[in-house]
């Protein structure tokens, strides 16, 4: 199975290969104000399918344990990964066909907006989710 995304400038472009491992709603403070997003959707696939045949992306140490992908040309984030992690989190919104991921639950839902009301009847998760 593959999936492929890309920024919206075209510069850079990702492959993932593998079955989706998760889909998830992300609500954390850190995933907010990178994006400018009052959430981001995550897809989990495993990080030996991940390459890049375009462009080579920016990175960001968000965290002491975690870095994110970014395109330097117009800011799109693309892929967050937990320094040696087997699996890693790609951005829905940047792939080709965001539609074919349909999202299992939200998590970090204590620090969401306030305004943002959940009604899509989905799990909520205070940290990573029921399988983390």
């Amino acid at each position: 199975m593959t999936h492929e995304g890309g920024c919206f400038c075209g510069k850079l472009r990702y492959r993932a290969e593998g079955r989706p491992l998760r889909v998830m709603h992300c609500h954390c403070t850190i995933c907010r104000r990178v994006t400018g997003a009052p959430v981001v959707t995550w897809i989990t696939f495993p990080t030996k399918g991940l390459s890049w045949p375009k462009g080579e992306p920016a990175r960001l140490k968000s965290t002491a344990s975690a870095t994110r992908y970014f395109c330097a040309g117009c800011g799109t984030h693309l892929v967050f990964v937990i320094d040696g992690a087997e699996e890693l989190d790609v951005t829905v919104a940047s792939l080709d066909h965001p539609e074919a991921a349909k999202p299992e639950h939200h998590i970090f839902v204590t620090t969401r907006v306030p305004w943002l009301q959940l009604s899509d009847g989905l799990p909520e998760y205070v940290d990573w989710g029921p399988d983390l």
